[in-house]
């Protein structure tokens, strides 16, 4: 039996809905999302049909409220700190030990005297002569009664040492002896000589390569004395300390501070501290800054180092002795002589593979105090920094003084710190992308960053530089009075203003996006002992030369070892990420309309749905506009579209039938059955 007329027209191979009715009644009757099934069912029901529309725009109103903050959040890129826990070896920090001694360059020494003498006439006029006089004149008397005591109380000592030389003595002999047997070894071994006269050979070279060096040293020292005898340099009276008093809160307060001009005369200010003695140190080294910018760029530090052995008596870590190529040695205008163990990090020497004092580093260090420039550095010990390595270490911001005659025990402990930059925040990996070009010979780090960009600011405001810092290659050179002399009054000004943040030094000069943060706790004793005293100084005479008739109060120990090998990491992690936001963003869409992923795909099905009918629509609006209207010859052709529009209506599904959308060139079947 063949389908009816009726039948065929209800099939097809592509049907769709008549009417948005129709689409929205589908989609509320078939959809996985609650509660849209209430909008049909209670259709003969408006109150609750309103009711339940509101409750779904409300849902909906929550929903992409909660969404909003949703990405407000992730959109601010907050992070969060996680910490992890890394036990294995790993390397020794790099020691700096400086030894508070800064040198009196030869050059300069002249305006160094004159400087101590206005410091003591500052100190006169701020506090009498008996505070001056004791600053800066040496009491023979009590030099002399103090001597007497001490050498009464090493009589017993040069009765050691007169049993000790005797000792020697009988040594020296055995010791000849031996040498007569290594003599007639040594002409057996010709062969070894002839190695040792082409050794020597080559050592003449490197010595007469030193020789041309040294000279040429010389010249530039020469150079540089005529330059500086020649120069106008002379120290200035116009910045004097004075005593400076104003009314707070109703009282009177007093201060001591010294005046700074622009270069007008105008715009003048004081520079005041509370404390004396912080005024006098301050106005101390302003005058110094401008001494020793009158020494050449180029100058050979080699001619004032102290020998190491002068200044670490003892070296050893792991229980081995330290090797000269572990030290590099530099200069510090306030610190003096310094010098930094396992600066590269890259010796197996110094990795560190067991915790706790015998596994670390232990120094004994020179603490004397010779007090070459006493206003330069009034404490007396050593100034110790631990640090990353190839970093320059920045004493003045960093590390920490240890006490003559004190054992000073520190036990570290590594931190990581990890940062994730980008959005999350600011950070740079080694200086990339950090407009600021550093003057340090060193990684990067924050503080050379800081003080690169304040170098250039003083370049640029002041017309010279800090001589504290390094100068950019080209004909910048450093401040001094004479040739700028207003450069302090600019000076002070542009560092208040790094200080309040108002330069943009913090702004251009980001923190590493990967440090290394050394935490320190310390311990102290008394070393030597009173009993172990004697022994322990004859056994650095021996060993150095040590001055045996000197106190302990010129002895410091320091061990530094790690507490233990586990380093902490803070690693810095998004708190809303990618997959994180896709999450919580599901877990809203089911709690306000308990559905899936695929209830998602319905709403985006409904609306193209929606996008398709509104098209067709259109396009029957316009075919009915431009076809003309049909003519009215029989009543029967009229008849057939109104049973075609109703056999539409009835099917429920597929396009709608209308004569307007008919094919030209094609006819229905009851015309064709007329003809």
């Amino acid at each position: 039996m063949e389908p009816s007329q009726g039948e065929a027209q209800q099939e097809g191979l592509i049907e769709f809905y008549g009417s948005f009715r129709e689409m929205f009644e589908f989609f509320c009757k078939n959809t996985t999302i609650h509660g849209t099934i209430r909008l049909v069912c209670s259709g003969s029901n408006r109150m609750k049909t309103a009711f339940w529309t509101l409750l779904l725009l409300a849902s909906f109103g929550m929903l992409y409220w909660q969404f909003g903050l949703m990405f407000r959040q992730f959109w601010a890129y907050p992070v969060v700190l996680t910490m992890s826990m890394h036990s294995e070896p790993k390397m020794f920090p790099a020691v700096t030990v400086c030894n508070l001694h800064p040198y009196r360059f030869e050059l300069v020494s002249e305006h160094l005297e004159q400087l101590d003498r206005m410091a003591a006439e500052s100190i006169t006029f701020l506090y009498g002569i008996n505070a001056s006089a004791w600053l800066f004149r040496v009491n023979a008397s009590k030099i002399h009664g103090n001597n007497r005591k001490i050498h009464g109380n090493n009589e017993k000592t040069r009765d050691k040492d007169r049993k000790i030389h005797e000792n020697d003595r009988k040594i020296r002999i055995k010791d000849r002896k031996i040498h007569i047997k290594d003599r007639k070894i040594h002409f057996n071994t010709r062969k070894i000589r002839r190695s040792d006269r082409k050794i020597q050979e080559r050592d003449r070279k490197i010595q007469e390569r030193d020789r041309k060096i040294q000279e040429s040293n010389r010249k530039i020292h020469a150079q540089a004395l005529a330059k500086l005898n020649s120069s106008s340099f002379k120290l200035s009276h116009n910045f004097s300390l004075l005593r400076v008093s104003d009314l707070r809160a109703g009282r009177k307060h007093s201060s001591v501070g010294f005046r700074l001009c622009n270069s007008t005369g105008g715009n003048c200010f004081y520079k005041t501290f509370s404390s004396g003695m912080d005024a006098i140190l301050e106005w101390y080294r302003f005058h110094y800054m401008n001494i020793m910018s009158q020494l050449p760029a180029i100058i050979n530090i080699s001619q004032h180092e102290e020998p190491i052995e002068d200044v670490v008596y003892s070296c050893q870590y792991n229980g081995e002795p330290c090797r000269p190529s572990d030290y590099d040695h530099f200069h510090h205008p306030v610190f003096g002589s310094c010098y930094t163990l396992n600066s590269k990090g890259t010796d197996p020497f110094w990795t560190a593979t067991k915790p706790g004092i015998p596994y670390g580093l232990s120094l004994i260090l020179r603490a004397e105090q010779k007090e070459h420039i006493p206003l330069l550095s009034t404490a007396a010990g050593v100034k110790v920094m631990i640090h990353s390595h190839n970093q320059t270490p920045f004493l003045e911001h960093e590390g920490f003084h240890i006490r003559p005659g004190i054992a000073t025990t520190i036990g570290i402990q590594q931190d990581e710190v990890n940062r994730l930059g980008g959005n999350y925040g600011k950070c740079t990996t080694n200086g990339a992308g950090v407009a600021v070009e550093l003057l340090y010979n060193s990684s990067y780090t924050l503080q050379a960053c800081l003080h690169s960009c304040f170098q250039r600011w003083m370049l640029r405001e002041c017309g010279c530089g800090y001589s504290r810092y390094p100068l950019p290659a080209g004909r910048a050179r450093h401040c001094d009075y004479g040739a700028h002399p207003a450069w302090g009054h600019c000076f002070y000004q542009l560092y208040r203003r790094l200080r309040s943040h108002r330069l943009d030094c913090f702004q251009q000069c980001p923190k590493p996006c990967r440090e290394s943060l050394y935490k320190v706790s310390a311990g102290t004793a008394k070393w030597p002992s009173a009993k172990s005293q004697d022994w322990v100084l004859q056994a650095l005479r021996h060993q150095n030369g040590y001055n045996s008739s000197s106190s302990r109060k010129e002895l410091a120990k320091v061990s530094i070892f790690y507490r233990q090998l586990r380093s902490q990491a803070l690693n810095e992690a998004p708190l809303l990420s990618e997959n994180l936001l896709l999450s919580s963003m599901g877990s809203q869409w089911s709690l306000w309309f308990g559905s899936s992923v695929l209830s998602v795909l319905e709403v985006l099905e409904l609306l193209a749905d929606a996008l398709v009918l509104a098209l067709l629509c259109c396009f029957r609006r316009l075919r009915a506009r431009e076809r003309p209207p049909a003519p009215e010859s029989s009543g029967e052709r009229q008849e057939e579209p109104r049973e075609g529009q109703q056999g539409a209506r009835g099917s429920g599904m597929g396009l709608p039938q209308h004569p307007e959308l008919e094919l030209e060139g094609f006819q229905s079947s009851r015309e064709l059955g007329q003809e």
